[in-house]
Formats: structure tokens, C-alpha cells, sequence
């Protein structure tokens, strides 16, 4: 610990003097598997200061050039995240995903220390429940969100889906032709679907917000909100 705790220092103080000031703020990431890593280098990509911590030296080996600060830790062990000062940090993230009982305890670490911003990766909703209990304010279920998202797109006609809740979504699907050739205003989509049309994209141009004079056209790609169900329907309109 005491080595990784030096060049923690060493990194600190080169990120100080070091060429680039985070652009966003600081995170700690606990636990750099696939999930952990791909969203510490993500957030690297946009200018955060990251600390990564991992049980497996290997790992911070191979990683730790890549992130502002790394450290081989136990992050089901309190002391250990205090000695690299984790509760200073306003966000963190638990990436740990196959052992349930270091997810919920490094969850259960990152609360004691007050860290006002816990991000924790859970397996199924009752390990996210658990991970809620203790701690955790946000709860993400990358492969059960992922395979509802999938499903969606496979068996609709929905080119991208998004659940912002239990019943409120937003998808990209293709103008049906249902709402053709008159002005958004007068086509009523809101009282008749249920739905919202936000944004739209015509071939060979960039998407744009949708006003009430917009004209949809077929081929038109739109971004469309509403209740899950609703959007649903509305993406099953020819």
C-alpha cells in the first residue's frame, strides 16, 4: 500500500504541475474490470480527474499510466479507501461486478465516507436494491438495460431506445407516415399517440429540434418521447 500510496502522491503532484486541468471534476472508480475500465477511460476521454482502484496489481500495472491517480486496494476495506483520500472525491463509481458481497460493501465504504455522488454497478434489481439500502444513489444494470434496449430494437422498428424510467422512454425510429405532410402543430401527435416529437434528421442533414411548423417527410429519421407504450405504438405505425 505504501508504494501505491507514494505514486499516488507522485501523481498528484504531476497532475498538478502536469499538463492538462480536469475539465469536468473528480471520480473514483472502484473496481477496473471491462465495466470499470471502460468507463474510467471514458471518463479520462472527457477531462475528468480519475482514481482507479483495484484489487489485482496487474491491473493498475496495465492501467495506471492511462488514469490521473491508480492504486492496488481492497475496496471492501475502509481504511484503505481513506488512506487514498476517497471520501474527498465528489462522485464514485463501484464497477465491481461478479463478487455481490464486495459490491455491496465497497457501496456500504463509499456511504460512511460521505461521498455525496455513489454510482454502483448491480448484477439483477434485487443486488441493486441491496446496493440502494446502503448507500448507493444511482444503480445501473448495464446487461439487463442492454438487453432490453436489444430486444426493442430486434423486434420493432425503433433504430435506438432508451428508458429514462419504469414507463418513460425516448427512441429514434423512422417517420411513419401517420404524421406526414402537415406542420407537427396540426398533426395532433401528442393527443392522438401520446408521444412528442423532439427532434428530426432528413436524409443527407443533421439532426435538429422539432418545432410545431416542422414538416415530417418519409425517410425522415425523428427522436421521439413519450410512456413506453406509447412510443411502442407509435413506432409500430406504417
Amino acid at each position: 500500500m505504501a508504494d501505491y500510496l507514494k505514486n499516488l502522491r507522485g501523481r498528484r503532484r504531476s497532475a498538478v504541475s502536469g499538463h492538462r486541468p480536469p475539465a469536468g471534476g473528480r471520480v473514483a472508480v472502484l473496481g477496473l474490470g471491462r465495466f470499470g475500465a471502460s468507463l474510467a477511460m471514458e471518463l479520462m476521454g472527457r477531462g475528468w480527474d480519475v482514481l482507479g482502484i483495484d484489487a489485482d496489481p496487474g491491473v493498475i500495472q496495465k492501467m495506471g499510466d492511462d488514469l490521473t491517480h491508480a492504486a492496488a486496494a481492497d475496496c471492501t476495506d475502509p481504511d484503505a479507501l481513506a488512506q487514498l483520500g476517497v471520501g474527498e472525491f465528489t462522485s464514485a463509481v463501484v464497477g465491481i461486478g461478479t463478487d455481490l458481497e464486495a459490491s455491496i460493501l465497497a457501496t456500504s465504504n463509499l456511504a460512511d465516507a460521505g461521498v455525496p455522488n455513489i454510482w454502483s454497478r448491480a448484477n439483477g434489481r434485487q443486488h441493486g436494491r441491496i446496493l440502494e439500502r446502503v448507500g448507493a444513489h444511482h444503480v445501473v444494470l448495464p446487461e439487463h438495460e442492454m438487453g432490453e434496449r436489444v430486444a426493442h430494437l430486434v423486434t420493432g422498428r425503433m433504430l435506438d431506445f432508451i428508458e429514462f424510467d419504469s414507463d418513460y422512454a425516448l427512441i429514434k425510429t423512422l417517420a411513419p407516415a401517420a404524421v406526414g405532410g402537415v406542420p407537427l402543430g396540426e398533426s395532433r401527435v401528442r393527443s392522438h399517440y401520446g408521444i412528442t416529437i423532439v427532434g428530426i434528421k432528413r436524409p443527407g442533414a443533421d439532426f435538429t429540434h422539432a418545432t410545431a411548423e416542422t414538416v415530417v417527410a418519409p425517410g425522415d429519421v425523428i427522436i421521439v418521447t413519450g410512456r413506453t407504450q406509447a412510443v411502442e405504438n407509435f413506432a409500430e405505425l406504417s
